[in-house]
């Protein structure tokens, strides 16, 4: 009876089956329920065994950056790490010392020497530099001879001897007498007004300051390098020297005594060009030729032509002439002789 009554209870056309299963998904739904509230309270849904300590929660692994960079670990104070595999710039611990250059872009040997006043040649067997054009942007090199300081290098010519200066009419100090006192002069009986007149005759005039020695590399007999007019005055900014002009051929002359240490057109912006050095100090550049007619390591006199002038790297026959002392160019028309 208590079956029969069972079964009208259940809506027409619903199983056994079907009432089975959605009892399952009842008990599912509830026991879910509850695990998810266990796991908010930090509880456990199983039981551990008795005085086992709960395992330790794993370290959630640093996020990557979405770019994909690796970045190199902060060293103390901040200092920038190299990357892996990142190697510095052969000389890199001379940098900014004297005596070294560092590299930059559009650098050559001939460009550094004509900075440093030395030798393209010299400087590449200072630093065993087989291959010129394998100088990396950032690089240091030696640009001094080896054994050479270069502080004193660079303050050569600068006389540090001590000058005492002394009065002209220095008198020597009177003797003192026998009980050890100075006797003393009477003061004149001069009016009181008069008395800083005559102070101030007495008083002794300064020594005059010996002249300054001259470094004896400043001794260089100038000589204009070409006969035609100045149409460019030099600028720091602009132009590192004087533009003579002049027509094709015209003679280029060796400004002074020395030895060529370039003649090449490997420089860009100065065409056929002719370094010559004079001294440690100074060097002079001829650019723009149209033929040069001197070659490297050749002693020169003052007044020697070594070139033809031209329009090499120009819009029109040119000579640009530049002075430099310790690779600085300076203007020549502050060391030339009058025309």
């Amino acid at each position: 009876m208590a079956s029969l009554r069972a079964r009208c209870a259940q809506p027409r056309g619903v199983t056994r089956a079907a009432v089975r299963d959605a009892q399952v998904r009842e008990v599912l739904r509830k026991g879910l329920a509850w695990a998810v509230v266990c796991l908010a309270a930090g509880c456990s849904t199983s039981r551990s065994p008795a005085g086992r300590p709960a395992a330790a929660a794993v370290p959630t692994p640093p996020a990557v950056p979405a770019t994909g960079a690796v970045t190199a670990p902060a060293t103390p104070g901040g200092a920038a790490t190299l990357p892996d595999g990142a190697l510095p710039k052969p000389g890199a611990e001379n940098a900014g010392k004297p005596g070294y250059y560092t590299i930059k872009p559009g650098d050559t040997l001939i460009r550094v020497g004509l900075e440093t006043g030395q030798n393209a040649r010299d400087i590449a067997r200072w630093n065993n530099i087989e291959n010129p054009n394998s100088l990396e942007v950032g690089q240091v090199i030696r640009v001094v001879p080896p054994g050479t300081d270069p502080a004193a290098t660079a303050a050569r010519g600068v006389n540090n001897a001590r000058v005492e200066a002394r009065p002209l009419d220095a008198k020597p100090a009177p003797a003192a007498s026998a009980a050890g006192t100075t006797t003393v002069p009477p003061l004149p009986s001069a009016p009181s007004v008069a008395a800083p007149a005559a102070v101030a005759a007495a008083t002794p005039a300064p020594a005059a300051s010996p002249p300054a020695t001259r470094d004896p590399d400043d001794e260089v007999n100038w000589a204009w390098p070409a006969a035609g007019p100045v149409i460019g005055n030099f600028d720091e900014a602009k132009s590192k020297g004087l533009t003579i002009s002049g027509k094709a051929g015209d003679p280029v002359l060796a400004a002074a005594d020395g030895r060529v240490v370039y003649a090449g057109s490997g420089l860009r912006g100065y065409g056929n060009l002719v370094i010559v050095k004079h001294n440690n100090t100074y060097l002079t550049a001829y650019a723009h030729n149209q033929t040069l007619l001197v070659k490297e390591d050749q002693v020169v006199r003052r007044g020697q032509k070594i070139a033809e002038m031209g329009s090499s790297d120009a819009d029109r026959v040119q000579l640009h002439f530049e002075i430099r002392r310790q690779g600085r160019p300076i203007d020549p028309a502050r060391l030339l002789p009058p025309r």
